[in-house]
């Protein structure tokens, strides 16, 4: 019996602890961004730990990134950063760059150098997009359990990747 009481206890903490994130607030767009080939990826890509690039195609941004009729950017473009997944550094990660909280295209997170975090000026939230999959950290996303869109990143078989959705 008090084997049933521990392992009941048990189990209760761990239901009630269990905190769920939506990352389902952006809208679901198209997302295409290929850097697809060593070369590309060389120039484009992210090659270190929390090193990161936005694009976002609507600003041409970066402005020397030659985009396509087919390329697609996502709500508020694209978060790329270099981080940790499946027990490996050195990862190419992606996320919608705007802010789930406030759910606009053009409020958008950026990256705070010292912390690799995603911040959003507006709200005040933060956001773990180097290791915690774009979990809050802090502010109203972590209230609320909002956390950022994450996007597939997948090797090409030129060298390179593929961001989708």
């Amino acid at each position: 019996m008090k084997h049933f009481i521990v392992c009941a206890l048990t189990a209760l903490v761990a239901l009630t602890s269990c905190e769920s994130i939506d990352d389902e607030r952006i809208p679901p767009v198209a997302v295409r961004l290929e850097l697809d080939n060593q070369g590309i990826w060389d120039t484009y890509g992210v090659h270190g730990y929390g090193d990161y690039r936005y694009f976002i195609r609507e600003e041409k941004k970066p402005t020397n990134f030659h985009y396509t009729d087919l390329t697609r950017t996502g709500f508020g473009g694209i978060l790329l950063i270099n981080g940790y997944y499946a027990g490996d550094y050195n990862v190419p990660l992606a996320y919608d760059l705007a802010c789930p909280v406030e759910a606009r295209y053009n409020v958008r997170v950026q990256i705070d150098r010292s912390t690799f975090e995603a911040h959003c000026k507006k709200c005040g939230s933060r956001f773990d997009v180097c290791e915690g999959y774009g979990r809050p950290t802090s502010g109203e996303a972590l209230t609320r359990g909002f956390g950022m869109k994450q996007y597939r990143v997948f090797p090409a078989q030129t060298g390179g990747y593929v961001i989708t959705r």
